[in-house]
């Protein structure tokens, strides 16, 4: 069981101008391209695959698998596409990694390129974060100018264009056949899978899309081996990650740990639960996941574990609701995004989270009726697996975990509103009752 942080991206954030080139170098930046480059590209892939990486992006799939996926060169060009749209209501390790430290990003994304044999990459950032997006072409260009990307890289004869990709702000881009129909010009929406990207992704070329947490994680794999990366986290859940507690805990923020430590652990780091109160539920890998209680504290934060306890890693989203929250509001805003958010391609998607949320609502304001939980329960079932993509599942799962957990919250907005029962300011973070 982990008992300590282990700051590798994090690490330079408290540098002073922590995001620039003479600042990554200063401390052992571009030295794990460096020894790339001087190994085959099946090489690094048998790294990768060898140190236990997975997508750090949600699934969990192993990386350097997922690399090996790709048909033999032919010819043609092959990309790289970095899926920077975090947008899953809780997650916010992305965000920091690109505005803190985005030369890891760029790094690891010319060591990718070079071992699936990439001579163009993209990175899909979310628009709205403008200060990012400014940043990453900044440093895109500072990197450039210091011959790390471009014709002839560090004098290896590789060359790399990397392009800097504003995205237009929806959820459904984070799905990765829907991030390239967008990245295309197309409407984003989920193509229909095989062929899956590895085969025909980015304009029908062969394509790997991975997370900017696991591209980011690349340099040191090779920096420091893949017996280091396999030292840390659990037999099948190798390495670090960050960690994003948010919520009602007393030190909110990111947490860069061993995968398996505990929610518990975390929290004692993070001074606990907000003064006064005790931890009521909690998700582990952000909104799409299945709602956790106090009981699962000392479950450890990997891959199987977590699905042990009947929910996701993914990632690592915790949001922390102590006593004073009303699971029947808070599984409401939920599906309030989700069907807002839902692209509308396929029916038990763009149907089933409309009537989600309004059961959801009449339920939040006392006014549900008498078989709205079964029906919660029968819509979210037809939703669940049974949609184009995640999204689908991403709205039915926190439906059917918060009533396993809290049915009789659910049951009482048949003739209780949810504000009677759990005042609402009470569960503010700021302002009155947060105390």
């Amino acid at each position: 069981m982990a008992t300590t942080l282990a700051p590798v991206l994090t690490d330079t954030l408290d540098a002073a101008r922590s995001w620039r080139l003479d600042t990554y170098r200063a401390h052992g930046g571009y030295e794990g391209l460096r020894r790339a480059l001087t190994q085959s590209p099946a090489t690094l892939v048998e790294t990768v695959k060898a140190s236990g990486l997975r997508g750090r992006g949600g699934a969990g799939f192993p990386t350097g698998l997922k690399w090996s996926f790709l048909p033999r060169p032919d010819g043609g060009p092959r990309y790289l596409v970095v899926n920077a749209d975090e947008s899953e209501p809780g997650t916010c390790k992305d965000i920091p990694i690109m505005l803190g430290n985005p030369h890891a990003l760029i790094e690891g994304v010319v060591i990718t390129s070079y071992a699936i044999g990439s001579h163009h990459a993209f990175i899909y950032l979310r628009g709205e974060v403008v200060h990012v997006y400014r940043r990453l072409l900044a440093a895109v260009d500072e990197a450039r100018a210091a011959g790390l990307v471009g014709e002839d890289v560090l004098g290896s004869g590789f060359d790399l264009e990397i392009t800097v990709h504003a995205g237009a702000g929806a959820y459904i881009c984070g799905e990765e056949t829907a991030l390239l129909d967008s990245l295309e010009g197309r409407r984003g929406q989920p193509r229909l899978k095989p062929p899956f990207p590895a085969v025909a992704g980015l304009y029908a070329r062969p394509t790997v899309v991975n997370n900017v947490e696991s591209i980011a994680s690349v340099p040191s794999i090779v920096r420091g081996g893949a017996d280091w990366f396999t030292s840390m986290g659990t037999p099948r859940s190798a390495g670090f990650g960050l960690f994003s507690l948010s919520g009602h805990v007393t030190r909110p923020g990111q947490y860069e740990a061993p995968l398996g430590i505990t929610l518990r652990e975390l929290l004692d780091m993070a001074g606990g639960v907000r003064e006064g109160h005790e931890l009521k539920f909690w998700t582990p890998g952000g909104s799409s996941t299945p709602i956790l209680t106090a009981e699962h504290l000392d479950v450890p934060l990997d891959y199987e574990a977590v699905a042990g306890a009947g929910s996701m890693l993914a990632t690592r989203a915790l949001q922390i609701f102590d006593e004073t929250t009303s699971v029947v509001r808070c599984v409401s805003r939920w599906i309030d995004f989700y069907a807002h958010e839902s692209c509308g391609k396929c029916t038990p998607c763009r149907e089933g989270t409309y009537w989600l949320k309004q059961v959801m609502h009449r339920l939040e304001a006392g006014k549900g009726a008498p078989g709205d939980v079964e029906l919660l329960l029968d819509v979210s079932s037809s939703i669940f697996g049974r949609s184009f993509c995640a999204l689908g599942d991403a709205a039915a799962t926190p439906v059917q975990s918060g009533i396993k957990h809290f049915r009789d919250e659910f049951e009482a907005g048949m003739h209780t509103p949810a504000w009677e029962l759990f005042p609402y300011q009470a569960s503010s973070v700021f302002g009155v009752g947060a105390r």
